[in-house]
């Protein structure tokens, strides 16, 4: 099962990007960036960069549009884990076998949501598993908000920038790196906080 969701995503990836050089661009990054958010496989960053490779000088334009409609999914995988887990939620964990990442998630939930949130939309940390988590669990909704705003706008303006500013070749290095770079990120700003 976990080959044949491989191979789905590397088909769809391909798929997509082939259509983001069309009029539909935007389309298609708002709908990837709002899916992802809560139950599907594609991260939109992939699709911003390959927007950003033709059209860099409108980063900040891409990066919102990426930021607005991947927190709207979000508030769709909240509402998913508040009032459907029984029904669509649960299947979607099995679906993409993410049992024990529940589990996880609870432990992180009960040592401060708002941290937990933040941090699994900047990172790669999968964002649609907090999303519904934080449903189900029934956090508080402004915290999800703020921390889903404030991590899904630093990961795509950091994107959105170092596309700008140093173009395909560098952000796709950058992009392969990524993991190591957002954890170390989240960490020094986890550090300031706690040190302030």
């Amino acid at each position: 099962m976990k080959n044949l969701i491989n191979e789905l995503k590397i088909k769809i990836t391909n798929w997509s990007v082939s259509r983001l050089h069309g009029k539909k661009a935007e389309f298609w990054l708002a709908t990837f960036s709002f899916s992802e958010a809560s139950f599907f496989l594609i991260p939109p960053d992939v699709l911003l960069i390959a927007i950003l490779g033709a059209n860099a000088r409108r980063w900040i334009y891409y990066s919102s549009l990426t930021t607005v409609f991947s927190v709207l999914g979000g508030i769709l995988g909240y509402l998913i884990g508040f009032l459907f887990f029984d029904v669509v939620g649960e299947h979607l964990i099995s679906l993409y076998n993410l049992q024990s990442q529940m589990a996880y998630v609870s432990e992180k939930f009960a040592d401060n949501a708002f941290w937990a949130v933040f941090v699994s939309a900047f990172t790669p940390v999968p964002y649609k598993i907090f999303t519904i988590s934080a449903g189900f669990f029934k956090i508080n909704f402004i915290n999800f908000m703020v921390a889903s705003l404030l991590g899904r706008g630093m990961r795509f303006f950091t994107v959105g920038f170092v596309m700008k500013k140093y173009g395909e070749k560098l952000t796709n290095y950058f992009f392969k790196y990524f993991n190591v770079v957002s954890i170390i990120i989240v960490v020094l700003i986890v550090a300031w906080f706690v040190l302030v």
